[in-house]
This record gives C-alpha cells, sequence and structure tokens, in this order.
C-alpha cells in the first residue's frame, strides 16, 4: 500500500511538473512565461559576451548584494521598531532541498535507461543495421556541418529557447494549416526515401 501510495505521489508530481511547463510554453500566464523567457535570453546573451565564469559570479554578486542588503534593512527596522521577527529568510533556511535516496535512485535510472537506449541506437546507426535509417542519420550529420558553421553552440540554444516560446503557440493557432504542410513534405520525403530504397540493393526493410 505504501508503494501504491508513494508511486501515485511520484506521479501526481510529474503531472504537475508537466502541466506547469506546458503553461509556460504556451504562455498561459503571460508576466510568469515572459520574466522566464526573457531571463533565460538574459543570461544567454551573456554567455555571448562574457565566460561562463565571469556571468556566474555577477549573478552570485548580484544574489549576494540583494539578500545582504535585504537582511541588513530588516535588522535596522526591526531594531528601530524595536520587534523580534527574526532571520528575514529563516522560512527559507529551514526549508528542506536535500534529495531523498529514492529520488536519486529514480533519476540515476532515467538516466541510465537513456543513455542505454542512446548508445543502442548509435549503435544500429553507424554498424548500418538498417541502411535507409542510417542513410537519413548521414544526411541529418551533413546537414549539421552546415548549421556549425553558420551558428556556434550559444547561438543555437538561444534560437532553440526562442522557439520553445514560439512554435507552441503558433502551431496552436495555426494547427491544421501547419498540419497540412507538414502531411505534404512528409508524404514527398517518403515518396523520395521510397525510390531510393528500391534502387539501392539490400536497401529494403526487414518488414517487407
Amino acid at each position: 500500500m505504501q508503494a501504491t501510495a508513494d508511486m501515485t505521489k511520484k506521479e501526481c508530481c510529474w503531472s504537475n511538473w508537466k502541466g506547469q511547463a506546458i503553461d509556460l510554453l504556451y504562455w498561459r500566464n503571460v508576466k510568469q512565461s515572459g520574466a522566464v523567457f526573457s531571463s533565460v535570453l538574459l543570461l544567454l546573451f551573456s554567455l555571448t559576451q562574457f565566460s561562463v565564469v565571469s556571468v556566474g559570479a555577477y549573478l552570485a554578486l548580484a544574489a549576494l548584494s540583494a539578500t545582504i542588503s535585504f537582511r541588513i534593512y530588516k535588522s535596522v527596522l526591526q531594531a528601530v521598531q524595536k520587534t523580534d521577527e527574526g532571520h528575514p529568510f529563516k522560512a527559507y533556511l529551514e526549508m528542506e532541498i536535500a534529495l531523498s535516496q529514492d529520488q536519486i535512485s529514480k533519476y540515476a535510472d532515467k538516466i541510465l535507461l537513456c543513455s542505454n537506449t542512446c548508445m543502442k541506437e548509435l549503435r544500429r546507426l553507424f554498424l548500418v543495421q538498417d541502411l535507409i535509417d542510417s542513410l537519413k542519420f548521414a544526411v541529418l550529420m551533413w546537414l549539421l556541418t552546415y548549421v556549425g558553421a553558420l551558428f556556434n553552440g550559444l547561438t543555437l540554444l538561444i534560437l532553440a529557447v526562442v522557439s520553445m516560446f514560439t512554435l507552441p503557440v503558433v502551431y496552436e493557432k495555426h494547427q491544421a494549416q501547419i498540419d497540412q504542410y507538414v502531411g505534404l513534405i512528409r508524404t514527398q520525403v517518403n515518396s523520395v526515401m521510397g525510390k531510393i530504397q528500391a534502387k539501392i540493393p539490400g536497401a529494403k526493410r526487414k518488414e517487407e
């Protein structure tokens, strides 16, 4: 019964996190999404101008300046008003932030599963278990060489963040038209790959 209750609790937590992420990306709360979006973009743009160490140090100094100033302000205010409210961050200092053994095991299992799946997939592609899939992977890597020549890693990360906060909203508003165009592109790609598959010896999939 306890194990079932723990599993139900974990599923609820995961559902809550997933729901919050969806609400964030779909701008259900404009202020919250705007704050997260602008903060992440500001951090990434800062990294394009300064090193990771400098950005981390500046962020830490900014946070320390805010907390130290607030602590001194509250101490002076308590001294003037002769109150005994205690430490202004007491609730946060007493908050439990340590990961439990169950949480560590859960995350470790997920990382292990993901790593094993990726290694098996890479082995399948590089050792050409399926010729068509390996050719698709080769084309993707070839395209990435051009992408890498045009953009660095941080630029791609900035574009990814912008896409995460814009594409879901655009898709939600124009879902029918986008699905129609995606279907046409997919049909064309499948047609081309079918012709290539028919001309290359040994390219037929096993299920065919």
